[in-house]
């Protein structure tokens, strides 16, 4: 199918446009005061409670009660939480707990809404980049690290044994055997703390350009005795370990890095004969135009303007974005001496794509 040779927004009054635009401020208000009730574990009281007051809620979640009750407005004139004027309570419907409450992991919608808030706190900064070209260093984001290892429990560690290592046939034997894994831009390192205690025959190594990011991983590790699993603060840029690794894997991660080109060349050359290559990474497309209907597209270029842009520009890198794109992607692994490549969805996880690479012709996944 051919592009369109031009994409323009619906035609509108000024009247509807003005309409639809203060509907998003209102959204927008709603998606921050979600993440704030999230990281407060409201929502999560209120799904344990019958219907109650603004001050039963806050007894139970240990908050004070006048910002508890300006939060519950907010959440009922934002059609998330019920009220019930009469006795002056209030209640969470079980189809929003579904989406919004940590048992509803890897669906819950509330973490997704921490980017908001942490993308609103770095307007001051971007406004200088915008106007000097520069980037920004991952410690200029607060909070960052946490954001990210919560948002990978959801997307990676919660669905690693039962969706992912099934992408590979024969891993999970080969891991439970003994093989040697890296997790390159490995961030918190939760998912391979999981592979560390389920398969202790593998080493497991982890390398990621901050060390505040693994550091309360490694700690974890060491209090449970695990000494097959290892942490390392390293900039991949210069990335040579020829030979080295059975399985190697990224989560969300080549992106953002300085050179991101070097880094796939020398995850290429790091593989072991019949070694893996497993890259996880946002689905979509590397042209605007197909992006079009993709459900999170804004939110997805947002992330990529305030966060994945400015980190890796700030390296001195090619700012590739957070929708580089399959087609990119599938071309740069190429480039970087894949010879074989394959990419797999998740049933339940229509917004991020794995690519299954490996160096033998021939080789199936």
């Amino acid at each position: 199918m051919n592009a369109p040779l031009s994409v323009s927004a619906p035609t509108r009054t000024p009247e509807q446009f003005g309409d639809r635009f203060a509907s998003m401020v209102n959204h927008a208000a709603i998606v921050a005061m979600s993440s704030l009730g999230h990281r407060l574990g409201l929502f999560d009281t209120l799904a344990s409670l019958p219907a109650a007051t603004s001050g039963q809620i806050a007894e139970a979640a240990g908050l004070d009660e006048r910002y508890v009750r300006e939060w519950l407005s907010v959440m009922v004139t934002g059609d998330i939480v019920d009220y019930h004027p009469v006795d002056k309570t209030f209640s969470l419907d079980p189809a929003h707990a579904a989406c919004l409450t940590r048992s509803a992991t890897p669906n819950n919608l509330a973490v997704t809404a921490r980017f908001l808030p942490l993308i609103s706190s770095m307007e001051t900064d971007l406004l200088d980049c915008f106007r000097t070209g520069r980037g920004l260093p991952y410690d200029a984001y607060p909070c960052f690290h946490d954001v990210m290892a919560e948002d990978s429990h959801q997307t990676v560690v919660s669905a690693l044994f039962d969706h992912i290592l099934p992408l590979v046939p024969g891993l999970s034997d080969r891991l439970a055997n003994g093989i040697s894994v890296l997790d390159a831009g490995c961030g918190r390192g939760m998912a391979l703390l999981s592979l560390a205690r389920a398969f202790p025959k593998s080493q497991f190594t982890g390398f990621d350009l901050c060390e505040e990011a693994f550091l309360p991983t490694r700690e974890k590790a060491r209090s449970l005795g695990l000494t097959n699993l290892t942490f390392e603060a390293r900039d991949l840029r210069d990335f040579r370990a020829p030979g080295r690794y059975d399985l190697i894997t990224t989560f969300d991660a080549v992106h953002d890095q300085a050179d991101p080109a070097a880094l796939l060349s020398g995850i290429s050359a790091a593989l072991r004969p019949g070694g893996v290559y497993l890259m996880q990474d946002i689905a979509g497309s590397s042209f605007l135009e197909k992006n079009l209907e993709h459900p999170l597209g804004p939110l997805l270029y947002t992330i990529s303007c305030a966060h994945c842009t400015p980190v890796s520009l700030a390296q001195g890198g090619p700012g590739l974005g957070t929708l580089w794109g399959e087609e990119k992607a599938e071309l740069m692994l190429r480039q970087a001496g894949f010879r074989h490549i394959v990419s797999r969805r998740l049933d339940h996880d229509p917004f991020n794509v794995y690519f299954i690479a490996r160096n033998e012709e021939g080789s199936r996944s």
